[in-house]
């Protein structure tokens, strides 16, 4: 499935729906983002909005609804990976453990992942899980960016010191994180910057 999104910083035309794969994903071709986060950040209602699509990455109000990982390809330039969720406790156990080994391997062996986009809530504190999901990486050698979630529903007064307090907690430098919005379209064009920046030199 082809579908035609709006440009931000001129990078997005054609997105193409490669496929949902919870094995063995096709060999890698194009540079590669990937896309994590606990499973009710608001991942997918992200990736809509950095590609300008409605309905790209699905939605849902069940949290951890995507159970394999999703590719899109853009421009035929670009990939980006949508990776399950985690730290949904109402997951069976064996079903989170199996989504767990599938996104270590997926981030330790994927020869193409140029960049991590870590999603966090900018709502709350530095989460445990995402503590451990950054250590992974560091464990990996993968450059990761966090960007934090729901920044419309902080106060505005309040969210250089949540994003600061993000930093802190996740012992992440603070210009490695960027406060975004789907709603309002917050942090849309700091995070294409991000990803242009890795994925144009790779």
């Amino acid at each position: 499935m082809t579908q035609r999104g709006t440009s931000h910083r001129g990078t997005v035309g054609e997105v193409h729906f490669v496929g949902s794969f919870p094995g063995r994903l096709p060999e890698p071709h194009l540079p590669e983002v990937a896309f994590v986060g606990r499973s009710n950040v608001g991942k997918s209602s992200a990736i809509n909005t950095l590609l300008g699509r409605k309905k790209a990455a699905r939605v849902s109000r069940t949290p951890g609804r995507t159970q394999a990982v999703n590719l899109f390809s853009l421009d035929r330039r670009l990939s980006f990976a949508d990776l399950p969720g985690y730290g949904f406790a109402r997951v069976p156990p064996q079903v989170q453990e199996r989504w767990r080994k599938s996104i270590e391997r997926y981030l330790r062996d994927r020869e193409t992942l140029e960049l991590v986009v870590v999603l966090v809530d900018a709502r709350h504190p530095g989460q445990r899980s995402d503590g451990q999901m950054l250590d992974a990486l560091r464990r990996y050698d993968r450059r990761a960016l966090v960007v934090a979630t729901k920044l419309d529903q902080v106060g505005r007064s309040r969210r250089a010191r949540h994003l600061s307090t993000l930093s802190k907690d996740l012992g992440v430098p603070r210009k490695d994180i960027i406060g975004f919005s789907s709603h309002e379209k917050l942090g849309t064009d700091e995070v294409w910057g991000r990803i242009l920046a890795v994925t144009e030199t790779a």
